[in-house]
């Protein structure tokens, strides 16, 4: 028999692991995550419940009034999860429409009088942004770099990635993504979010931070990895469902990307926190319409509501429709192809060179991405305004200083506009209601679409991986709905239909480059529909989606899965490789013995293996009258520390002590802090007569290990891990 401890990274199938921190002080890489000098592997989350001697006991003596109790206060932490996710997403908001308010609202004021003027207070302005953003990230925060959301879906899957939970992590998050967003680089503030629900998950399961001394000793009621992995999970779907007020979207976001143990009882508390997110983001949504916000607008919320769009569609349009699914498969494949070389390149280049270089490298994007968007529309031609129905409520052009549809940037004339300048100087969530917008055929020339989608894409390539936080889903619909729109212009002028939409053209090229970006297929498919108000686009975005996923597929893993690769991160795919149906699970070991313990081993032979190797859990076995060996329980790490710390169950025999010393320890004692490092064998002072002394693990091993034989396919022992963990 083979004994296969899962949550420690299914070691039988020698996966590749990767070197991830085990202190919250430690040193940082170029993408975020902290690493060790000493060469320890990643380790991982002890999912399973180690139903020992002192868990039994503890669990005997709680009766049923507790067991309520557990589960009035799991959903009471549900309640907490949501409402400070979505508070979390309202100041996010708020401050983002505000600084870039103020930023446009500036920037209008002083082209009246000089353009270059102009130019300069808006590249400073962003720059100052961007700036902030990087400095909290390099100086406070290095983990809440990127999107977070490949390390929330490895710790997710089981995978302890220290340091992306900790309090300084979502302080970090919040405030960098005001900056990043704010400052206008190509990315958005959705992936963030995700991230900052989780922390505010993981932080109220343990009861706060002892380290910022903001904690509470009456929150710390979750102790196991289990409890504080179903509170992550709902911070999650309570960040999807704040970034894009789809709180269905994100329960299934959470199902399907992020997490692979999934029951009843969890779905429901997440449903739950979604929805508490939804009404805290309707509530300041309505609070802010009364002008107490500042710049905030309507737009601060993603609902991009395209329901006075196109009512009906024919069957030749399906083709154009396949085609943006085919495009939204390549582009999306091309980006994740080239994310990860830039990345890999960053990583292992230019980022070792310290947080100097990641600063200058930010404040270098921030000023490309500023001489973009204000040059190009100073090269574009302004174009008449069209006649337009005054019941509409769509002004041409805007007065200066109003961002929206219609911008009126560089134009010699009164009732003149820059279609370029409509996209490129407004918030990026104005700019999509502006390109899903139904009613404004022919306000976008295929000419500034196509610079918009080159540069763009550029921008967000080459933007995405530098030191600040930075999510995806917003520049994928920005970048997905001009190529759309321009099939959709192209459709307009074949067929010659007058019930054709552009807007939903381009609503159908956003989810076909997610779909083909990120492979997401049922959460995105509800986050589109719940962001656009209309159900009758349904059928047509499984369809794009299907087609760019499969198009996707052929050339690359989707974006979470090549950034997690490229991190360390180790996740299981999705099905076994082809050569694991003819291995069996002793020949993944290969020559590699398992390191086992004796049911009475001495304290030195602890030491030396705790010292020798990085290993989570031990095989415990036993002896038969007839020489069998048996495995009869399994030891983790972090307990046997435990046992050389206190010392108290040491004894000078090495025969087994029944019913000694079990009663010295309570549960409590085997807990493994959330946001600390833990004990390490090298904090423990062992003197010669400690170590020639004995323990009995008995009491203190995991009874019901899961144990496989040894001639099992690999086929069966990676299906049934990808199942468990």
């Amino acid at each position: 028999m083979l004994s296969n401890h899962f949550q420690n990274g299914i070691e039988t199938a020698r996966l590749v692991w990767s070197r991830l921190p085990n202190t919250e002080d430690g040193e940082f890489d170029a993408v975020g995550l902290s690493k060790k000098s000493d060469g320890s592997s990643v380790e991982s989350l002890d999912y399973e419940v180690i139903e020992n001697y002192a868990y039994r006991e503890e669990q005997a003596q709680r009766g049923k009034v507790y067991f309520v109790y557990q589960v009035v206060v799991k959903w009471f932490f549900a309640l907490l999860i949501g409402i400070g996710t979505g508070l979390a997403a309202v100041f996010i908001n708020i401050s983002v429409e505000n600084f870039a308010g103020w930023k446009f609202h500036l920037t209008f004021k002083i082209i009246q009088e000089s353009y270059l003027a102009g130019f300069v207070i808006y590249v400073l302005f962003n720059l100052a942004l961007v700036l902030s953003s990087v400095y909290i990230v390099t100086h406070f925060a290095p983990a809440a770099a990127g999107s977070g959301i490949p390390e929330i879906k490895g710790y997710l899957n089981g995978v302890d990635i220290h340091g992306i939970l900790f309090f300084r992590t979502l302080i970090g998050k919040i405030f960098g993504s005001i900056g990043s967003v704010g400052g206008g680089l190509a990315l958005g503030k959705e992936g963030p979010l995700v991230h900052t629900g989780a922390c505010i998950a993981s932080l109220l399961g343990q009861g706060g931070s002892t380290k910022y001394h903001v904690s509470s000793r009456w929150l710390q009621v979750f102790k196991s990895d289990r409890d504080r992995r179903d509170l992550v999970t709902c911070g999650c779907a309570a960040g999807v469902a704040a970034a894009f007020r789809a709180p269905v979207g994100g329960v299934l976001f959470a199902l399907e990307e992020v997490t692979s143990w999934w029951r009843s009882q969890l779905m429901w508390r997440v449903f739950f926190t979604s929805a508490i997110v939804a009404v805290v983001v309707r509530t300041a949504m309505g609070w802010c319409k009364s002008g107490k916000c500042g710049h905030f607008g309507a737009g601060g919320f993603i609902i991009w509501d395209i329901s006075g769009g196109q009512e009906d569609y024919s069957f030749q349009e399906l083709l154009p429709m396949a085609v943006i699914g085919v495009i939204g498969g390549l582009l999306g494949a091309l980006f994740n192809q080239l994310t990860l070389y830039i990345t890999h390149w960053r990583r292992n280049y230019l980022h070792k060179k310290g947080n100097r270089v990641k600063i200058i490298e930010a404040c270098l994007i921030s000023l490309l991405t500023s001489l973009i968007s204000f040059g190009l529309p100073l090269l574009r031609k302004c174009t008449p305004c069209p006649e337009t129905d005054a019941a509409s409520g769509i002004e041409c052009p805007r007065p200066p200083g109003m961002y929206g549809n219609y911008v009126k940037f560089y134009c010699g004339r009164e009732n003149e506009y820059n279609d370029l300048a409509t996209i490129f100087f407004n918030t990026q969530d104005d700019a999509i209601r502006n390109l899903f917008s139904a009613k404004t055929i022919h306000e976008y020339s295929a000419q500034s679409l196509l610079t918009f989608l080159v540069m763009f894409y550029t921008l967000a390539v080459i933007t995405f991986g530098s030191a600040v936080p930075a999510g995806q889903f917003v520049p994928g619909i920005m970048i997905g709905s001009t190529y759309g729109r321009l099939v959709g212009m192209f459709v307009v002028n074949f067929y010659q239909k007058l019930n054709i939409e552009e807007g939903t053209y381009a609503l159908l090229g956003a989810a076909s480059f997610l779909g083909g970006s990120m492979r997401m297929t049922v959460s995105l498919c509800v986050i589109m529909v719940e962001i656009t108000n209309n159900l009758k686009l349904l059928p047509l975005i499984m369809l794009v989606l299907l087609i760019s996923k499969a198009v996707g597929d052929a050339f690359n893993e989707g974006l979470y899965e090549e950034q997690a690769r490229l991190r360390g991160i180790p996740l299981l795919e999705s099905r076994p490789k082809y050569r694991m149906r003819k291995m069996m699970a002793k020949e993944a070991c290969g020559n590699r013995k398992v390191i086992s313990l004796p049911r009475v081993v001495k304290v030195s032979d602890v030491a030396s293996i705790l010292r020798s190797n990085k290993h989570n859990g031990f095989p415990v076995i036993d002896h038969t009258r007839n020489g069998e060996t048996l495995v009869i329980g399994l030891m983790l790490r972090s307990h046997l520390l435990v046992l050389l710390q206190s010392k108290v169950d040491f004894q000078h025999s090495p025969s087994p002590c029944e019913g000694s010393g079990i009663i010295r320890h309570n549960f409590n004692e085997f807990v493994k802090p959330a946001t600390s490092r833990g004990l390490s064998i090298d904090d423990i002072y062992l003197s010669s007569d400690d170590l020639e002394m004995y323990i009995d693990l008995a009491p203190f091993l995991n009874p019901s290990p899961y144990v496989v034989p040894e001639d099992m396919s690999l086929t069966k022992v990676y299906n049934f891990s990808a199942s468990w963990v």
